[in-house]
């Protein structure tokens, strides 16, 4: 048995908060007073103590029981009807007279939440053949620091409520994978449209012209502000799918990275210092760090070549 390191009664405490009660004529309300419990706890523990006895006050495990209506037998008749009919789980569900729900949560367990043979959806790889064919963008929401997070103490009660958010904005050339990054108080379309024209500015600094960008159908990106903006640069917009967003997967896999090696790296004290720390490791990333799609090198290099 362990106990919660808060709880104000033992099973001692316990059997002497019902020996009271029961044998000593105290009411509910003053052994409650005396216990400091509610009166429902002390009621609570002379009803198990008079269906159970002395065992009864000893700590249950809080794991809940099996339902009632769950049975091996329904078990066995969903795996039966999937694995021999491939019959939906809506299917199922209606000839066990199970909710779909359940029979859905049933399917994932046994591992048979896919249709019997369907074939994996297959990784379609692809690369613009140039630096500038293809920028892909993506924005990840940050909460703002107003002190050290729970991803790094584990204690989600000391948070710093109302602090807001705010905005990574995030560009990689499908070539290269060079990556310029912004932090911005929001998604608005004008500043999405701000945010397009730095990036393909910082490019074009480098020697590279962006002919193509794709996004997702976020609200910043069908605004009027980012069309104007795409015009005005001579830019090609393409959209990702609909709940597709392996579509624009490079934006997808450097947010990742960008959060596992710069976001959540360290405990940070403050917002200021991360967007600090930003700039740092986007250097190392587009100059030093290995990519495995480029062979282990970094983007810098890819760029180097082609130019």
């Amino acid at each position: 048995m362990k106990l919660h390191r808060n709880a104000k009664s033992t099973p001692t405490s316990r059997l002497l908060l019902v020996r009271r009660v029961l044998f000593e004529g105290w009411s509910y309300a003053q052994a409650a007073e005396g216990f400091a419990v509610s009166v429902r706890t002390v009621a609570k523990w002379v009803r198990r103590f008079k269906d159970g006895g002395v065992a009864a006050l000893e700590e249950a495990s809080s794991r809940p029981g099996a339902p009632r209506h769950q049975t091996s037998g329904a078990i066995a008749l969903i795996r039966l009807l999937r694995e021999r009919h491939a019959l939906p789980a809506w299917a199922i569900g209606r000839a066990l007279r199970i909710p779909r729900s359940t029979v859905s949560a049933w399917l994932r367990r046994l591992e048979l939440n896919r249709p019997p043979g369907a074939p994996p959806v297959p990784v379609q790889r692809y690369e613009w053949p140039r630096p500038g064919d293809l920028l892909h963008v993506d924005i990840k929401p940050l909460g703002r620091i107003g002190q050290i997070g729970h991803r790094i103490h584990g204690d989600r009660r000391r948070a710093t409520p109302g602090i807001g958010w705010e905005y990574v904005h995030v560009a990689v050339d499908d070539h290269s994978r060079l990556a310029y990054v912004e932090v911005l108080p929001d998604q608005l379309g004008t500043t999405c449209a701000a945010f397009l024209q730095q990036a393909v500015g910082w490019l074009q600094a480098r020697g590279i012209t962006t002919r193509r960008v794709m996004s997702d159908n976020g609200s910043g990106y069908v605004s009027r502000a980012w069309r104007t903006a795409c015009d005005a640069l001579g830019l090609r917009h393409l959209r990702t799918r609909a709940y597709t967003p392996r579509t624009n997967g490079q934006a997808e896999r450097f947010v990742q990275t960008l959060l596992r090696e710069w976001a959540y790296a360290e405990p940070y004290a403050s917002s200021q210092i991360r967007r600090a720390k930003l700039r740092l490791y986007l250097h190392y990333y587009n100059r030093q760090r290995p990519h495995a799609s480029l062979g282990y090198e970094a983007p810098w290099s890819r760029l180097t070549s082609a130019a």
